[in-house]
């Protein structure tokens, strides 16, 4: 079987799993969310700590991250006002920060435990468990896996000058291009069909989380070629790690929560997005 083959299939099983706990949403989608956080964390975290802290200064505090993101978890999945879980996103961000710098490290845990978990609130808040919040978040999946799919086979037909070769040698500006292209047109298509409206103020909204996707992708890439991993794990088949291929997504997901923030609420901001 080729890697295509592989990356195909296991896509599309995921895609399955995902799609259903979509529709679902409140509980179970929550419980994807948190799911997601802990895994970008534990990913995070195994490429950039530090083999071994026994000797470190405040060792007994090692653990404290997992705690941290456990606690987070738990707050998301049960069901925790929007503000309290920026706040404690925020409070525990800096305690880390601060540990960290006592334990004479970088700011890495810090760091990671504040992308795991505005990724893993982002989406949980975005779908929420009404109509505007899944349609929120198929617009998210249709513009973000577009723009994933057309990236990538038109920048392997039409090649050309590289996006970012010090970080994705693979990447290319045509198929950033298209994959931008693709992404606008599947949103486009998905709000149509499922009626909303405004589809002017929803195109500029499907380029910028399709440039920000694709920006997304980059920083992880970043971030593995720092600690000098290819992949962030194995757990998907062809795919690598969970960070591997929700990178795009979670950044997506982030910047679409703001935006909704902005017009809505903090804790429903899918109804500022798509009004019934």
């Amino acid at each position: 079987m080729s890697n295509l083959q592989l990356r195909t299939i296991s896509a599309i099983v995921l895609a399955a799993a995902v799609l259903l706990l979509t529709w679902l949403g409140g509980m179970p989608f929550r419980l994807l969310s948190a799911a997601i956080a802990l895994a970008i964390f534990y990913e995070w975290s195994r490429m950039s700590r530090p083999k071994s802290d026994a000797g470190s200064p405040m060792g007994g505090l090692a653990m404290l991250p997992e705690v941290a993101i456990l606690l987070f978890a738990g707050a998301l999945v049960a069901g925790v006002p929007a503000l309290v879980l920026i706040g404690l996103t925020a409070v525990f961000a800096v305690i880390l920060w601060v540990v960290g710098r006592l334990r004479g490290e970088a700011a890495w845990e810090a760091t990671g435990f504040g992308y795991a978990a505005l990724s893993g609130l982002s989406l949980a808040l975005l779908r929420g468990n009404d109509a505007a919040g899944l349609i929120a978040i198929l617009f998210l999946f249709a513009v973000v896996w577009a723009t994933d799919i057309f990236a990538y086979f038109v920048g392997r037909r039409i090649g050309g000058p590289k996006l970012a070769p010090a970080i994705s040698p693979g990447k290319t500006r045509s198929g950033a291009l298209g994959g931008a292209i693709g992404g606008v047109v599947a949103g486009l298509l998905l709000a149509s069909v499922l009626g909303a409206g405004n589809l002017f103020a929803l195109a500029i909204v499907a380029l910028a989380l399709s440039i920000i996707s694709q920006a997304g992708d980059l920083f992880e890439s970043w971030v593995k070629r720092r600690h000098g991993y290819k992949d962030s794990g194995s757990l998907i088949p062809g795919h690598g790690g969970v960070m591997d291929r929700v990178d795009g997504l979670v950044a997506a997901a982030f910047a679409l929560y703001v935006i909704g923030w902005m017009s809505g609420s903090a804790n429903h901001p899918a109804q500022g997005l798509f009004p019934a």
